[in-house]
């Protein structure tokens, strides 16, 4: 009898060299899951019929119904190229914008991706959100286009036009690599079709084509044009299987965990690269010291939390001691299971490079780092966009409270995008989400999966709240006992730091210890040198810069200083909003000889008093989410959108003609959006299709600012006009 597949997975996955974690990914419904349908069945895991049609990776029941992938999914298969062995770990992962996080996450667990794009539609916005993703975390490219069975049946292009189309595609790619990936990758990891890291087929026909996969098979073009002309495509899968020929090039381009740890950590990873641990990262040792990176918490019925992941380095044991580094919690490890098509398989130990699931942790995320023992954990993961749209959420029954809490915590480890926290002052669980699609996908989870009847309210924009000045004289914070004084001001930072911030050039978080990277990115956007050495903590987009000169007791207070400066930035001065792009200074502080004086009662209320008071003197302002919007329609509805646009308080910035098909995009302000795609289709006869590009925040119109701040006041039970430092 054969080998079985665990054991196989489980010997190879012993010689780094010959593994390969990748991920799918790609624009909604370009074909990602019907791909690794095709790559499962291959590697005999699933029935060839099946493929395409299963979608075993969508094992959710409201992704098989809504046909959309909205988890990663991970599996672990073996291929063999050339006479050797290689283990390739798979994640597939969501297409749709507004489980884009999902995306963010599985770029951290591998070293390549599969850029799928479709042969008819070409590049589309989410094409160019993912290379994004993948570049961000310095993971390596290769393309391949699928769908081209639809050209020659569909619009039955000739060869030469066909190839025309290859090269505008492939030139694209290019182009958006180019740009955005950091300079030394830019060139190097160009796609191309001489080199075979470019493959293009059809996913649901099960064939593949790549140029050295052609010259060694001796097949050629017009071989598979005559099949589609002659009825016999179906021997296509026989003579070119897409698994064969994609995961060839996976072997022959992507890297191996040993390579791409080498330039991957460096830019992932912010310890010391002479520690112990830098070490063993950076060289992906299995005897050194351990590094486990969380990327997604499945809630099982009978196992309870699963945290898969990947391990950069040292060999994870059953029951061996282990560290939570952002929970700040040590345990010991239970479970290990190695993937196995969408199935799990229990181990005793993984050696580092692989893509494994860890059970029994408590209270992990994704995003946490597993050490031995307290070491640096890796960088936050975050999203390219924020959440924008708020609902509030209760249970029908009030009985069915304790219960709401435990799954809403659930939830929001299986999906980090998800943000979830309870208004201290009404009580109420607020969930925040990418988009409309989102929330309805996770409100209809609690009602079917974990059996909880929810009502929820209709959406909530989130705003945002910035100064448009700076605020003059330091304003005074004084603590109730009026013994400790702070003084600070506020202005708006810069465009070029902003900007640095958004592209993470910046690390958020609080500064602890001398960071000469940190300070050399601050200076390089434009603070100067003296500045730069005094900022004590960013968070979300904010800066906290201590400009104080020999107060004795600093040390004791600052930690107080930064924690409630990370309040009142989450909820501002005019609406108790989040905050966007202020930098506070401190400029003076009076203390209290005694310690016992200067506690959090009294120092919390005087920095946030002083904070917000500051804040309100720099003519504070409230912005609004703005989307930018792709429309897509037949040309007879240009005259529909442009209307709809309109009427939604929106920008258009460009329109147009490719063919018979209209292409418009649109600045519109989120609070205007609820209901949008229902409006869409009936304006365009259900024709019109439109995808997210780009998200940012701007200035609400002077005109209703007002109505606004009222609106948000009452709805969060505050005074209509108190005084705003308060």
């Amino acid at each position: 009898m054969g080998e079985k597949m665990v054991d196989k997975v489980m010997r190879i996955m012993k010689k780094p060299e010959q593994i390969r974690n990748i991920a799918i990914c790609a624009h909604i419904d370009h074909g990602k899951t019907t791909l690794s349908d095709n790559l499962l069945a291959g590697a005999g895991m699933m029935s060839e019929d099946l493929a395409g049609k299963a979608c075993a990776l969508d094992f959710h029941e409201d992704e098989q119904t809504r046909g959309i992938t909205i988890d990663s999914a991970s599996v672990s298969m073996v291929h063999t190229c050339e006479g050797k062995e290689f283990l390739i770990n798979l994640m597939d992962t969501p297409g749709h914008v507004d489980f884009g996080g999902d995306v963010t996450r599985a770029m951290r667990a591998v070293d390549g991706a599969v850029v799928l794009c479709c042969a008819v539609e070409g590049i589309m916005p989410q094409t160019e959100t993912v290379l994004r993703q993948a570049l961000k975390e310095r993971v390596k490219p290769i393309l391949f286009i699928n769908k081209v069975d639809r050209l020659m049946k569909e619009l039955q292009l000739t060869p030469e036009v066909m190839q025309e189309r290859f090269m505008k595609i492939i030139a694209s790619v290019n182009k958006l690599i180019k740009d955005i990936a950091e300079e030394e990758y830019g060139s190097k990891w160009a796609v191309n079709v001489q080199d075979g890291s470019v493959c293009f087929g059809s996913a649901f026909h099960n064939w593949a084509m790549s140029l050295d996969y052609m010259q060694k098979k001796n097949i050629s073009f017009k071989e598979i044009i005559d099949a589609y002309d002659n009825e016999t495509w179906t021997e296509l899968k026989k003579k070119a299987p897409l698994h064969e020929v994609l995961l060839n090039a996976v072997i022959k381009h992507h890297p191996n965990p040993v390579d791409a740890q080498k330039y991957r950590i460096p830019k992932i990873w912010h310890g010391d690269k002479e520690s112990a641990l830098g070490k063993s990262l950076l060289s992906c040792n299995p005897n050194g010291k351990l590094a486990f990176v969380v990327v997604k918490v499945v809630v099982d019925p009978q196992a309870g939390e699963i945290a898969a992941g990947r391990l950069f380095s040292g060999t994870l044991k059953k029951g061996m001691p282990i560290y939570m580094n952002i929970r700040k919690t040590a345990l010991r490890s239970q479970q290990i299971y190695v993937y196995n098509g969408a199935k799990r398989e229990v181990v005793d130990n993984v050696p580092s490079g692989n893509i494994v699931g860890l059970g029994g942790l408590k209270d992990a995320y994704p995003g946490e780092t597993i050490t031995d023992e307290a070491d640096e954990p890796f960088e936050k993961i975050t999203h390219i966009f924020e959440p924008v749209i708020t609902k509030s959420i209760e249970a029908k029954n009030p009985a069915d409270l304790p219960d709401l809490a435990k799954i809403l915590v659930q939830v929001s480890k299986e999906d980090p995008s998800l943000q979830i926290y309870i208004n201290q002052e009404t009580g109420e669980y607020l969930m925040s989400g990418m988009g409309e699609l989102h929330l309805e996908i996770i409100e209809n989870r609690i009602k079917d999966t974990k059996h909880l009847d929810i009502q929820t309210s209709a959406p909530i924009v989130v705003y945002r709240e910035t100064i448009t000045a700076p605020s003059g004289a330091p304003f005074e914070g004084k603590s109730p006992n009026k013994h400790n004084k702070l003084y600070f001001t506020v202005e708006p930072v810069t465009e070029e730091l902003k900007t640095a911030i958004k592209e993470g050039k910046i690390p958020a978080g609080r500064i602890k210890k001398k960071d000469m990277d940190l300070w050399e990115s601050l200076e390089a956007a434009g603070m100067d040198s003296k500045q730069s050495r005094k900022v004590r903590d960013i968070f979300n987009g904010n800066i906290l810069v201590d400009g104080t000169r020999g107060i004795v007791h600093i040390g004791e207070v600052i930690e107080m200083i930064m924690d409630m400066f990370e309040d009142v930035m989450k909820a501002g001065a005019i609406a108790r909003e989040p905050c966007l792009n202020i930098k506070v200074t401190i400029n003076d502080m009076k203390l209290h000889e005694d310690a016992i004086h200067r506690g959090p009662a009294q120092f919390y209320p005087a920095v946030r008093m002083g904070i917000r008071g500051a804040m309100s003197q720099a003519k504070p302002s409230l912005y609004e989410p703005i989307q930018t919007m792709r429309f897509e329609a037949p040309i007879a509805y240009m005259g529909e959108i442009s209307k709809l646009i309109a009427n939604k308080r929106g920008q258009l910035i460009d329109m147009k003609q490719e063919g018979e098909t209209v292409i418009v995009l649109g600045k519109l302000p989120v609070g205007e959006m609820f209901g949008m795609s229902s409006e869409l289709r009936s304006a365009t006869g259900g024709r019109g299709i439109s995808s997210l590009v780009d998200q940012n925040f701007e200035r609400l119109p002077d005109e209703i600012q007002h109505t606004i701040v009222t609106r948000i006041r009452q709805r969060k039970g505050l005074k209509a006009d108190e005084d705003h430092s308060e």
